[in-house]
C-alpha cells in the first residue's frame, strides 16, 4: 500500500549543474532557501542581488535595468520612516543615507549585469501574482516599504500578463547570454494574507504562465517545488509554526529532489566532501587544546586544501 504521491519530474537539462557552474537566483524567499543550499555545498552562486522579489514584473525590471546598466538617481528613491528606500528593491537594501543607498543600488546593477552575462544557470522562483501599483507613478513596485496602502492599487496579474513578462525576461537574458539554462519554479510559501482562494488563484496564474514559456530544447525548464510541497509532502508537519513557510525538513526534501534532478552526479562526491568539512568546522570540542582535537583540525585542513586544489573551493 502506497501512502504518498511522488512527483514524476520533468526531463532535466542536458547541461546539469556542477561545481564549475555559475548560478544566479532571483525571486521569492524560497530562492533564499535553495541559494543557502548552494552556498553550503560551495557552488558558485549569487542570490537576489536586490533582495527578495516576489513577482515577475519586479524580476523583469531588475534584469532590464541591469542589462541597460541603469544609473539610479535621487529621483528613484524616497524617504520614509527615517530611511531611504527604492521601490525596485527589498527593504534590506534601505539605508539611513540616501547617498549610500544610491551607491549600493548602482554597484549592484553593475554586478548583476556581469552575473547575467557569465551565468550558466538562472533559477527564478515566482511567489505571487498579486502586485501593488503606486498611484502617483502608476508603476508596479517590488516592495511597498510599509508606505500606507492607500498609496497603492492592488492588482492580480493575468496569465497573459505574467506570460508576457516571462517572455521578456527570457528574451532579455538570452540577448546577452544565449546559452544560459533558465529554470522557473513556483514558491511553495503560502501567501495567505491575500486569502486562501486568492493564494490558490495567484499560484494557478503563475503555473499556467510558466508552462506557456517552458521550452527544454531552448534550455527553459520548470522544477516542481510547489507540487512537491502540495502533493508529495501535503502535511502541516512540514510547515513552520506559522503554517505558511516550509520548515527545514521540507526544504531539505525539496533540495534533495532538485539535486537528483538538476545536479550532475559527478558533483555528488564533492558535495559529500564539502558536507564533511562543514560539519567539522561546526564541531565544538570539549577541550580545544587536546592532542586529539589538534589532530582533528590538521586532518580537516588537509581536506580543505585538497578541495581547494581539486575544485577551487574555498571555506
Amino acid at each position: 500500500m502506497n501512502f504518498r504521491t511522488q512527483i514524476p519530474f520533468s526531463k532535466k537539462s542536458n547541461n546539469p549543474i556542477d561545481h564549475t557552474s555559475k548560478i544566479l537566483l532571483f525571486g521569492s524567499c524560497f530562492s533564499e532557501n535553495i541559494g543557502a543550499k548552494f552556498n553550503y555545498f560551495k557552488f558558485k552562486n549569487a542570490i537576489n542581488p536586490f533582495g527578495i522579489l516576489f513577482h515577475p514584473i519586479a524580476i523583469e525590471k531588475l534584469i532590464l535595468n541591469a542589462i541597460n546598466q541603469k544609473k539610479y538617481t535621487k529621483d528613484d528613491v524616497f524617504f520614509h520612516n527615517e530611511r531611504w528606500h527604492c521601490f525596485d528593491a527589498h527593504s534590506e537594501l534601505s539605508n539611513p543615507s540616501k547617498e549610500v543607498l544610491l551607491q549600493n543600488l548602482n554597484k549592484i546593477i553593475e554586478s548583476t549585469y556581469q552575473q547575467l552575462n557569465n551565468s550558466t544557470d538562472l533559477i527564478i522562483t515566482l511567489g505571487t501574482s498579486w502586485v501593488y501599483r503606486d498611484i502617483e507613478s502608476n508603476q508596479i513596485v517590488a516592495n511597498c516599504h510599509k508606505v500606507p496602502q492607500k498609496n497603492f492599487l492592488k492588482e492580480l496579474l493575468s496569465v497573459d500578463e505574467i506570460m508576457a513578462s516571462l517572455e521578456d525576461i527570457i528574451t532579455l537574458v538570452k540577448s546577452i547570454n544565449p546559452t544560459v539554462n533558465i529554470i522557473f519554479t513556483v514558491s511553495p510559501v503560502r501567501h495567505l494574507k491575500n486569502g486562501f482562494t486568492e493564494n490558490n488563484l495567484s499560484k494557478a496564474h503563475l503555473i499556467s504562465a510558466i508552462h506557456q514559456v517552458v521550452e527544454p530544447i531552448n534550455h527553459i525548464h520548470y522544477f516542481e517545488s510547489y507540487e512537491i510541497m502540495m502533493d508529495d509532502l501535503r502535511d502541516y508537519r512540514f510547515y513552520e509554526s506559522d503554517m505558511i513557510h516550509p520548515n527545514k525538513t521540507a526544504i531539505d526534501y525539496i533540495w534533495e529532489q532538485f539535486k537528483n534532478s538538476w545536479i550532475h552526479p559527478s558533483s555528488f562526491e564533492t558535495m559529500n566532501e564539502v558536507d564533511t568539512i562543514q560539519k567539522g568546522l561546526a564541531h565544538r570540542p570539549f577541550n580545544e587544546s587536546s592532542e586529539h582535537h589538534q589532530q582533528f583540525l590538521q586532518k580537516l585542513q588537509l581536506k580543505i586544501k585538497t578541495l581547494n586544489t581539486k575544485h577551487n573551493i574555498y571555506f
